[in-house]
C-alpha cells in the first residue's frame, strides 16, 4: 500500500489543502486503500446495516460476495437505474464492486457490468471476488473517473455511488460520462451535494474531504455542471438522508464497527452516514502509524460534526440524467 500523504497526519488534518488536486487525490486513495486492505464486509452487522439503511435490501446483499460491501455507500444507485436485460453498465468509483456484481444479475449473460477504481487496493478486491463467484460478465480497471479507458457510446447506464463528490474536477467526470454513454444513455447516481456555502472550517478541511463533504457541489452547481456537460432532462434530488447521524454514535467507529450487534434496529436517521463515516476506515490499516491516522482523521471529523449540524449545509441526493 502506497505511504500516507504527509496531509493526513495529526497536526496537518486540519490545514486547507482542499484546493490542492494532488493532495485531494492522494489522501482520498491512501484512506479507501486502507479500507480495501481491511476485513470489513457483509461478514459483519455493522457492515450490512449500513448498506440496508441506504436502501440496499438483505435479498440484493446476500447475493453478492461477502466482500463487495464494506459500507461505502449513501445509497443504492441499481435501484433507480432501471437497468435492462443485455445493457453496458459501468459503476464509476467501484470500490469492492457492490453495485457492480448487483448490475451484473440486471443486465444478464448478454450484457456487461464494469466498475472503474483509481484504488489499487479496491480493483485487486473486486476482482478476486469476480474470480472466486465464476462472474463471467463483469470487469473492472483501473482508473480516474475523469478519465476512462472506455470507448466513446459503449455504455447503456452509468451509476456511482457518493464517490462523484470525490473527484477534484466534477466537471471533466461529467464530460467523461456523456461521452462514454450511448445516445440517450442515462445516469443514475448517487452523490453528495451542498444546500448551502460550507462554513470555512468545514470547507478547509482534509478529512471533511474525505469523507465526502468538503469536495462537494451546491446542488445547483451539480445541475448546472451536468447542462453544461450536455445532459437534457436533469435532475438533483434530496433524498432526506441524516449526514449528522455520524457524530450521535458513541463509542461506534462507523464502518469499522463490526462489533455493532447482530440484529441491532439500524435505519437512515440512526446509521452512521457514510458520507461522513467512511473518512474514518483506517482501522483496518496493517501499521500502528495507518491506524493511529485512521483514528486522528475519526476524531477530528466527529469534532467537526459535532460543532455543525452536517444537514444544514450538505444532502445525499439521487441523481438522474439523459444524454
Amino acid at each position: 500500500m502506497e505511504s500516507k500523504t504527509q496531509c493526513c497526519t495529526s497536526d496537518c488534518c486540519s490545514e486547507d489543502h482542499s484546493n490542492d488536486k494532488t493532495v485531494v487525490t492522494q489522501a482520498v486513495k491512501s484512506q479507501y486503500g486502507a479500507v480495501a486492505a481491511s476485513q470489513l464486509s457483509n461478514a459483519h452487522a455493522g457492515v450490512r446495516a449500513v448498506a440496508e439503511a441506504f436502501g440496499y435490501s438483505t435479498e440484493e446483499l446476500s447475493s453478492i460476495p461477502q466482500a463487495a460491501n464494506m459500507g461505502l455507500s449513501c445509497g443504492n444507485p441499481t435501484a433507480i437505474a432501471s437497468i435492462r436485460d443485455g445493457e453496458t453498465v459501468v459503476d464509476l468509483g467501484s470500490g469492492g464492486g457492490l453495485d457492480v456484481f448487483l448490475a451484473s444479475q440486471k443486465v444478464g449473460v448478454s450484457g456487461k457490468a464494469i466498475g472503474i477504481d483509481m484504488t489499487p487496493e479496491m480493483i485487486d478486491r473486486a476482482k478476486r471476488s469476480a474470480t472466486e463467484g465464476g462472474y463471467a460478465n463483469v470487469e473492472f480497471h483501473l482508473a480516474t473517473i475523469d478519465r476512462t479507458p472506455l470507448a466513446d457510446n459503449s455504455a447503456d447506464c452509468v451509476i456511482s455511488n457518493c464517490v462523484i463528490n470525490l473527484a477534484p474536477d466534477k466537471s471533466a467526470v461529467f464530460r467523461e460520462i456523456y461521452r462514454i454513454l450511448k445516445p440517450d444513455g442515462r445516469l443514475a447516481a448517487s452523490d453528495i451535494a451542498l444546500k448551502k456555502p460550507l462554513p470555512d472550517a468545514l470547507k478547509s478541511n482534509i478529512s471533511a474531504y474525505v469523507g465526502c463533504i468538503a469536495g462537494a457541489e451546491l446542488i445547483e452547481d451539480y445541475v448546472q455542471q451536468l447542462r453544461d456537460a450536455g445532459f437534457r432532462e436533469v435532475m438533483v434530488q434530496d433524498s432526506k438522508t441524516d449526514l449528522n447521524a455520524y457524530a450521535k454514535l458513541e463509542n461506534q467507529s462507523g464502518c469499522c464497527s463490526p462489533a455493532m450487534s447482530e440484529g441491532v434496529s439500524v435505519t437512515s436517521r440512526t446509521v452512521s452516514s457514510l458520507a461522513i463515516a467512511k473518512s474514518s476506515c483506517g482501522c483496518g490499516s496493517n501499521t500502528n502509524t495507518e491506524r493511529e491516522e485512521g483514528a486522528t482523521l475519526h476524531t477530528n471529523l466527529s469534532d467537526l460534526l459535532k460543532r455543525y449540524d452536517v444537514n444544514d449545509y450538505a444532502a445525499s441526493v439521487k441523481v438522474f440524467a439523459i444524454k
